[in-house]
């Protein structure tokens, strides 16, 4: 029985450290996580687009969104019109959420819903 309990013991431990492991992660994130899901929330569609291509938005002047360069590696996130997107011919659509493609990418050009402000307010 008290090899049972020691390793019972030693699994509540190592849950314990992994749980303060990922709560020290989450405060260091200084909240970039609930804002990059924020801007998620606001979009209909995301597509990846090439360097290149983000050049040329950046050129038409949309900005790029804030939370991009807060993580890891940076990324460019704009929020464009359909027609915009039509420019570009490196786009390719990805899930919206937040998965594999969509974290990899380094450039994000998302589409708002119908109906909407282009740039949510919150991220001007």
């Amino acid at each position: 029985m008290t090899d049972r309990l020691h390793r019972r013991a030693r699994l509540i431990r190592e849950r314990e450290l992994i749980r303060g492991w990922e709560y020290r992660q989450r405060d260091h994130a200084k909240g970039v996580w609930y804002r990059f899901r924020r801007v998620l929330v606001d979009a209909a569609e995301a597509w990846v687009i090439d360097d290149r291509d983000a050049d040329r938005l950046a050129a038409l002047g949309r900005a790029a969104l804030p939370v991009g360069a807060e993580l890891q590696p940076p990324k460019r996130i704009f929020f464009v019109t359909a027609k915009e997107l039509a420019g570009a011919p490196s786009r390719r659509r990805v899930p919206l959420r937040m998965a594999g493609e969509l974290l990899e990418a380094r450039n994000l050009a998302l589409i708002a819903f119908a109906g909407t402000d282009v740039v949510p307010p919150h991220n001007r």
